[in-house]
Formats: C-alpha cells, sequence, structure tokens
C-alpha cells in the first residue's frame, strides 16, 4: 500500500477505528523496512560484530569474558538500537508523510507508537533471539541465560521508546545523529546498570527481582509517557 493511499486513509476518521490506525501504521512501517533490507540487517550485523571482536581483543580466557559479558551485550544492544533510530521519522519527514500524520483526525500518540512499536519488532526483537547464540562466544554464566532474556525483553523497548524522543526532537535537523547520540545515551544509562546487574545478580544465583522490578517500572512508564513526549516533539520540530 502506498503513502497516499495510507494518509488518505487516515484522513476518514469514521472510516478507521483508533486500532485500526495504529495496525495500518504498524504494516506500513513493517512492509516498507522489509523493502529496504539494509535497514533491518545494518544493526543486527553490527550488533554481531561488537559482540564477536571482544573474544579476539581481549583473548580467549573464560573467566575474563563471562565476567564482562553482561556488559557486552548490553552495550553492544544499546548501540545497535541508536543506529537504527534514524529511521524512525526521517524518510517520513523527507517525503511529507509525517506531516501528513500530524494533520490526521486520529490521536497522534497512537500512530507515534506503532511506529515505534514497528521500530522495536524490527530492531529489538531481533537482538533478543540472536543474543543467547553470541553470549555462549562471551562463556557467560548458564544461570544468567533467563535474566539476559527478560532484561532484554523488558529494556529494548525502553531503547526504542526513549530514543523516538530524540529523534523527534531533532529530525528537522540536518545530520543531526551526533545530537541524537548526545540527547538519548545519558537517558540509556539507567537501562544499562540495572540489566547488567541483574545478569551479574543471575551468575551468583541470588535473586534478581528488585532490578528486574526497577526496569519494569521505567517500562511503564516510557509505554505511557513516550508517546505524548515524541507527539509533542514532532509538533515542535516541524512547525
Amino acid at each position: 500500500m502506498s503513502d497516499t493511499a495510507i494518509t488518505s486513509q487516515l484522513n476518514q476518521p469514521i472510516a478507521l477505528s483508533y486500532r485500526s490506525a495504529f495496525m495500518l501504521i504498524l504494516k506500513r512501517d513493517v512492509t516498507l523496512a522489509f523493502r529496504h533490507k539494509d535497514d533491518i540487517i545494518n544493526p543486527i550485523l553490527f550488533f554481531i560484530i561488537v559482540i564477536t571482536l571482544f573474544p579476539l581483543g581481549i583473548g580467549p580466557e573464560a573467566n575474563t569474558l563471562s565476567r564482562i559479558a553482561p556488559g557486552i551485550i548490553w552495550v553492544a544492544a544499546l548501540l545497535s538500537t541508536l543506529l537504527s533510530l534514524d529511521r524512525l521519522f526521517k524518510s517520513d519527514y523527507n517525503d511529507g508523510s509525517l506531516e501528513q500524520m500530524l494533520l490526521s483526525p486520529h490521536p497522534i500518540f497512537i500512530l507515534v507508537l506503532a511506529k515505534i512499536v514497528a521500530h522495536w519488532l524490527l530492531t529489538g526483537l531481533p537482538l533478543i533471539f540472536i543474543a543467547p547464540l553470541l553470549a555462549v562466544l562471551l562463556h557467560l554464566n548458564e544461570n544468567s541465560y533467563g535474566a539476559l532474556m527478560i532484561t532484554l525483553l523488558l529494556g529494548t523497548p525502553i531503547l526504542s521508546l526513549i530514543g523516538a524522543i530524540g529523534v523527534a526532537l531533532t529530525v528537522g535537523i540536518k545530520k543531526g545523529g551526533v545530537l541524537l547520540s548526545l540527547l538519548v545515551l545519558p537517558l540509556y544509562i539507567p537501562v544499562l546498570i540495572f540489566a547488567t546487574s541483574a545478569i551479574d545478580t543471575a551468575a551468583m544465583n541470588l535473586p534478581f527481582t528488585g532490578q528486574l522490578a526497577i526496569i519494569a517500572a521505567l517500562f511503564f512508564s516510557t509505554l505511557t509517557l513516550a508517546p505524548f513526549a515524541v507527539s509533542s516533539a514532532l509538533k515542535v520540530s516541524t512547525n
């Protein structure tokens, strides 16, 4: 379905419910991403390359790699997500689709949330499936695999939600990648700290529910607030 057909449907509030508008944007973004497969493959390749280079650079010592494995995996996931953020709104801004979405009678936060979910499905979800396989190269403690999966499942959506705010603020700036990194990276630090702490705690066979509770609180708070913040930032950036 073309962008023109999609925006024309969005401008018919009676024909489309909020759920239908959400699914329309979600399917559109996923379809466009599969037409430009580089946008999907590049972050995944970056994630794989970063993790596989560490055993070569540090050495094959199992104890050393096992100790730093949680940090390596999470830093690689963070940077991979950051690498893929630029496509979230930039192409829509350049071809005028974003302006049409902002003019739609549907609530902007619903359309924004659909785009963020599509970004996570294309970037965060593949990392969750690949991470346990790459963790073997880093000799991750066998008790830590459950914590790794749970923290990635809760944490990667936070990266997409927070990153969307930064992208919305810089969408109208040419070559705003450096500014985006400066805006977003400090906000990623709490997720990085508590996720790696949970994995390290699991390696010692201790309960890590406290760290998971904090990550879950961050997830629900960003899920609730980020779409509204992105909507406001887009209105400011496109005016």
